[in-house]
């Protein structure tokens, strides 16, 4: 998915930026809310942490084990960069604790919220820099 990142790639993913997450609602239409992503390049997984009653995790859910398609974007002046992929949603505890240390250490140590569960991007297209 992603050959041999920049270092310019890799230090834009750890900073601290807002993103988006595109995901499909049930008439096709994009649902497109801000987030926090944590990016995993050697996996080539984005991660997003949420309630599992939101409509972002909704969204995914309806898409089954085949997942959906979904794309997470982030922008700081002149630089910015979107992944894309198919978007399954974990709900299982290691997978959440895994997904709220990842936020941690990108963002700060997320609220307790027992409902949560991580909308989880298995990469397969990058735009914008490399």
């Amino acid at each position: 998915m992603i050959v041999d990142p920049s270092p310019e790639f890799r230090q834009f993913w750890t900073e601290r930026h807002l993103c988006v997450l595109v995901t499909p609602r049930r008439d096709g239409s994009p649902h497109v809310v801000p987030v926090g992503v944590t990016l995993d390049v050697e996996q080539g997984i984005a991660r997003v942490i949420c309630s599992g009653t939101s409509q972002k995790a909704r969204n995914v859910a309806a898409g089954g084990a085949a997942g959906v398609r979904a794309v997470v974007s982030q922008v700081d002046g002149p630089r910015w960069s979107s992944l894309e992929g198919v978007a399954v949603l974990r709900t299982d505890r290691d997978s959440v604790a895994d997904a709220e240390h990842r936020y941690a250490q990108r963002y700060r140590v997320p609220r307790v919220n027992p409902r949560r569960v991580v909308v989880e991007i298995t990469l397969d297209r990058m735009l914008g820099m490399r």
